[in-house]
């Protein structure tokens, strides 16, 4: 039997940039894929989605993924696309959620491919989707749930997960082998959730992998009374206009319509209509109230949601169509956060125009989306095709984010059992990155790097 090389690690995406997370371990004779996310953001990086993976997906013997949101799991059906074919290693609530996310996800996809054929939008003759709804039901297909705590044996590697926090089964990974061990962050989430149980202590490990999306700030103080999102609310439902509030579906539904519930149910803000519009939203709801992961969350929590007197689910095309013009005050809550597309979209298209309305944007804005063109101050901005006047109140709330901050990823790193000897940076904007890369440097005696995209280090 030959010596095997040192393993090592490959950033393929979240290289400069908060989205496309994909790390690759490679051991020569067994290749490990920590995330298979899609970028998202400014054109410069989704048009990697449709660049050729740099390694041939065949060869990738594993995947196993952080969580259920795009940036850490969108990118799968293509890999399966291109020829991968291995386990596709998770917990059991990302196994629920990313199937929800996939199946959304491939139909926007084709969706938008139609419209870009229909309106001429594409320089193609015939717009293709990145993957079809086809390919997603081959990477579901794939998933292998595995309980956080749990050991995957993988020819001479240990696969592990340990729950992080941040939504419904999301997980850091932890991967080691032979005098070596690496440990990934994904996105780790705060001390507390709102409705999840804390995050697990992190396992020792002599390589960490950590994010950085609030790398360079800290989070304000939570204010139980959500005074900013409160004042809002009154304001707009006082001067006749209804309240948009674009929202990730995965979790941070979850946690606005919790806030809503207290809100109104002490009194706070009006008792008006509260709109969930999001198909992928409302079949998150149910894995949340999905007793196979009752281990997972406050129960207490999910029953103060289900009390909101005037909570009402937009399941059809026509009943979302009916909100662009609500005929009364209301709250529509619906996604996606970033308003890259889903319903929010045709809401943010009718409603902007009318200065009586408010957008409440509820978490983290990436560049080149349409939620940070509105965090700065934008007059309009450009969906299907044409240009929307931006009349409404636009109000950014520091409230809901579920992403640790600077503050909180450096006390994660002191948890660890021992000092790790190496931190790579990654998943974040360039500035968060280096900012928390100079604050580790300066608290923990570490080797410390931001790394490129496709730089390529060894593991020992």
């Amino acid at each position: 039997m030959g010596i095997r090389p040192d393993p090592s690690l490959t950033f393929l995406g979240a290289a400069g940039t908060v989205t496309g997370s994909k790390f690759l371990l490679d051991r020569g004779d067994r290749r490990l894929l920590v995330d298979c996310g899609l970028y998202q953001g400014e054109r410069e990086w989704r048009r990697r989605n449709w660049d050729a993976l740099p390694v041939d997906p065949s060869t990738i013997g594993d995947v196993a993924l952080t969580h259920a949101h795009l940036d850490h799991c969108g990118y799968l059906p293509a890999l399966v696309r291109e020829g991968f074919a291995g386990p596709v290693h998770v917990t059991p609530a990302t196994a629920a959620l990313a199937a929800i996310v996939l199946r959304d996800s491939a139909h926007l996809q084709e969706e938008d491919a139609e419209n870009a054929r229909r309106h001429g939008w594409s320089k193609h003759a015939q717009p293709r989707p990145l993957y079809t709804s086809g390919d997603a039901e081959h990477a579901i297909a794939l998933l292998r749930p595995c309980p956080p705590g749990r050991v995957v044996e993988l020819d001479g590697m240990t696969l592990s997960f340990r729950r992080a926090g941040h939504i419904l089964g999301s997980s850091c990974v932890h991967v080691g082998g032979d005098g070596w061990s690496v440990l990934f962050s994904g996105d780790l989430g705060r001390g507390s959730h709102p409705i999840l149980r804390d995050r697990e202590p992190p396992p020792a490990a002599r390589t960490v992998v950590i994010e950085s999306t609030y790398g360079d700030r800290s989070h304000p103080a939570v204010d139980p009374d959500h005074p900013v999102l409160a004042d809002a609310i009154r304001r707009t439902i006082g001067r006749g206009g209804s309240v948009v509030i674009p929202a990730f579906a995965v979790d941070r539904t979850e946690i606005v319509l919790l806030a809503l519930a207290d809100l109104i149910a002490r009194g706070l803000v009006p008792d008006v209509p509260v709109w969930v519009d999001s198909p992928m939203a409302l079949a998150t709801l149910a894995v949340y109230h999905d007793p196979a992961h009752a281990d997972e969350v406050d129960p207490a929590a999910l029953d103060a949601v289900a009390s909101i007197p005037q909570l009402h689910a937009a399941r059809t095309a026509e009943e979302s169509i009916r909100l662009n013009n609500p005929g009364q005050p209301c709250i529509i809550v619906s996604a996606s956060g970033m308003a890259t597309g889903g319903r929010v979209i045709h809401h943010l298209a009718h409603l902007l125009p009318q200065a009586r309305n408010t957008v409440l944007l509820t978490g983290y804005q990436a560049v080149g989306t349409r939620g940070r063109d509105l965090a700065e101050g934008a007059r309009e901005v450009k969906m299907a095709g044409r240009y929307v006047r931006v009349r409404a109140e636009v109000v950014q709330l520091e409230d809901f984010s579920v992403h640790a901050d600077a503050d909180e990823l450096v006390g994660w790193l002191a948890e660890l059992p021992e000092p790790p000897e190496t931190v790579h940076v990654v998943h974040g904007e360039a500035a968060a990155s280096r900012a928390l890369a100079d604050r580790i440097r300066g608290e923990l005696d570490c080797a410390v790097s931001v790394p490129r995209y496709l730089e390529r280090v060894l593991l020992d």
